[in-house]
């Protein structure tokens, strides 16, 4: 009853869209006799292909894949670029697959970016097309499904490709379409993702970036923000050495779990009185402690691992050291030791300044004025940081959240759901970007 529902909604929501689209294609289009101008074409491009949309979308949904792991979900993509007559190279960062579109030129040359991989999580969404799809992850067996909604951004890139290869003799450049494996992160052991990407040479030649992510804010609006949007991801592991004594007699030993509870108090200190919270945000959390095997031996030893989220790099780097002589000097003061290993993740996805400032204008003609915002900091992190080490780039978010849900899911949930309305917003988002985007660079207004 609930798909029917919103399956009607969505069908009486997506003619009153498309009446407005061909108003608008309409009052962009000349004279008779005359050629349409490159945004009307976009605009009808998009309203020809919105079938195909839902289609990808759908398909690509059953069908979920996890991480390095995206062999059918690439051959899809590949064979539709082949179709549109892009060269195209597989394989690359093990299954991700990169489409070149030339234009009027080799230069300037833009990228499209859109993560492919799907997430260890069973589908609880009650959808025709919901995925029944198992796999294995961490040696078990476990429900597969698109629940971070990678599978809306491949339809939208899919969607942008199609609509960009029908005019390419009229685009001032060219561009790269990046589908990247592993967004989620690969599998113990491997490399992957958008690190393997940059290392794999995607991003020759390329003279900045664009991206987007589905979020389950209201359907059809866009937040954006300049400078540090979302969180670098760090994972740590410290190790707090004691000595094993009876439970009964604690004073023949060194109790690592008492120092392990100081030291989980003393970082909360980091970021709540350390460090300055009106300049930039910072988290440092324990996800897991461990240590004795029952409840009356005083362990040798008790493992934290956790993670570390920040909005800047110094600031990372200094709450690094101050970890290491937080854990270090409170171990020592009770006779313990404490090995403290940082492992660096992803680093912090900071829209590069101008090139946002100069493509404001271009979300705010595709959605309008009163559906874009500035975002707020989210302390989740994105691997499209990688790229922005390396060339300009912007990264926002595009709201799906179906407007008969008064709590919708949040990604990485099993009960997930984008409405299909939001596609070709995004197509039109990705294209009107790369356009705008070469036209400004052609100019030499554009970083």
């Amino acid at each position: 009853m609930m798909w029917k529902l919103l399956k009607l909604q969505s069908v009486l929501l997506l003619a009153l869209s498309t009446i407005g689209a061909a108003q608008a294609a309409q009052a962009e289009a000349p004279d008779e006799g005359g050629a349409m101008t490159l945004d009307a074409r976009v605009d009808e491009g998009v309203m020809g292909i919105n079938d195909k949309l839902v289609k990808w979308r759908r398909d690509l949904h059953a069908h979920p894949e996890l991480s390095n792991r995206e062999f059918r979900t690439a051959e899809v993509i590949a064979a539709h670029l082949r179709a549109l007559g892009m060269t195209v190279t597989t394989d690359v960062a093990h299954t991700g697959v990169v489409g070149y579109l030339r234009g009027r030129s080799e230069h300037p040359l833009v990228a499209l970016r859109s993560d492919m991989d799907a997430l260890p999580v069973t589908e609880q969404v009650d959808l025709p097309f919901a995925s029944t799809v198992k796999g294995e992850y961490l040696g078990q067996e476990v429900g597969v499904m698109h629940a971070c909604g990678h599978d809306n951004h491949m339809a939208m890139l899919m969607g942008a490709a199609e609509v960009l290869a029908g005019m390419a003799d009229e685009i001032p450049g060219s561009i790269k379409f990046i589908f990247q494996p592993a967004e989620e992160g690969p599998p113990e052991g491997e490399q992957g993702g958008a690190q393997l990407m940059v290392k794999e040479g995607v991003l020759q030649d390329v003279d900045a970036i664009f991206g987007l992510h589905v979020f389950p804010s209201a359907l059809g609006t866009v937040q954006y923000r300049a400078g540090g949007i979302m969180a670098s991801s760090d994972t740590f592991r410290i190790k707090v050495k004691g000595r094993q004594t009876h439970g009964a007699v604690p004073w023949g030993g060194v109790d690592p779990i008492v120092v392990a509870a100081q030291i989980v108090l003393g970082l909360q200190t980091i970021p709540s009185r350390q460090l300055d919270s009106t300049l930039t945000p910072s988290i440092v959390t324990i996800g897991k402690i461990q240590g004795g095997v029952r409840s009356n031996i005083i362990p040798d030893e008790v493992e934290m691992l956790g993670t570390i989220r920040t909005f800047d790099q110094a600031v990372r780097e200094d709450i690094h050291a101050r970890m290491e002589r937080t854990a270090s000097l409170i171990a020592e003061s009770a006779g313990a030791t404490a090995e403290v290993q940082i492992l660096a993740g992803t680093p912090v996805t900071s829209n590069d300044p101008l090139l946002t400032r100069l493509m404001v204008p271009t979300l705010e003609r595709v959605v309008g004025q009163a559906q874009l915002s500035i975002s707020p900091r989210t302390t989740t992190a994105e691997d499209f940081a990688y790229y922005q080490q390396q060339i300009p780039g912007m990264f926002f978010f595009l709201g799906v959240a179906n407007p008969l849900d008064p709590a919708p899911a949040s990604n990485h949930s099993p009960y997930f759901y984008a409405d299909e309305r939001a596609l070709p917003v995004g197509v039109k988002l990705l294209t009107y970007l790369a356009l705008d985007y070469l036209r400004l660079a052609g100019a030499d207004k554009a970083p």
